[in-house]
């Protein structure tokens, strides 16, 4: 095997695992150590090819956020799907990805970083996350209340479903599956707790 595809399957290795990684324990929990260690390399070996800790993570979090961006995208393209079967098939995605909370990740992760890489962290944030989210709160059968902006709509959605994440939160004792907690935590987040008329 050449040298170059010896490094290119090193350097996909570190990023599958730095993946995993940074997903299951958050950046502030996991080490280049860590990484390191499970792929069976040295840190130095693994500082051949990101310079820092900060540099992997964005990189990380670039190719996840493409790939988030991709699913979102493909949920709107489905135009017979009504408003509440779109936000569904978007949480879907957004937990296909993401074992923890997003927003919860993104915010201690963003206290860690240098101010450089909290910019960058921002624009993937929201080039991926926030602008894909805004434009379903954009449609107009969705029917998004006048004083809420579809950005700021998409902020309050992504820190609203936190409970769909890796929690268990249980509602109605074991009367319902997961998926049901789902969509009742979802419906709540999305059409409120009480009946308006």
């Amino acid at each position: 095997m050449k040298r170059s595809d010896r490094l290119e399957r090193t350097r996909n290795s570190i990023m599958r695992t730095a993946t995993k990684l940074f997903l299951q324990k958050g950046f502030g929990e996991t080490s280049t150590r860590d990484i390191a260690k499970q792929i069976g390399i040295t840190q130095p070996a693994l500082y051949h090819h990101f310079s820092d800790k900060e540099v992997l993570y964005l990189d990380v979090m670039t190719q996840l956020g493409g790939k988030v961006r991709k699913d979102i995208n493909k949920v709107m393209r489905k135009h017979k799907l009504t408003p509440n079967e779109q936000i569904w098939q978007i949480t879907e995605a957004l937990k296909k990805h993401h074992p923890l909370s997003i927003y919860d990740q993104y915010w201690q992760a963003r206290r860690l970083l240098s101010t450089s890489s909290q910019q960058k962290l921002n624009m993937i944030f929201t080039m991926d996350y926030l602008e894909p989210i805004a434009e379903y709160f954009k449609q107009p059968q969705v029917g998004l209340r006048p004083d809420i902006l579809p950005r700021e709509a998409a902020e309050l959605f992504l820190a609203d479903i936190t409970p769909i994440f890796g929690t268990y939160q249980p509602i109605a004792g074991n009367d319902i599956s997961d998926e049901q907690r789902d969509q009742l935590i979802l419906d709540c987040v999305v059409n409120g707790l009480s009946i308006t008329k």
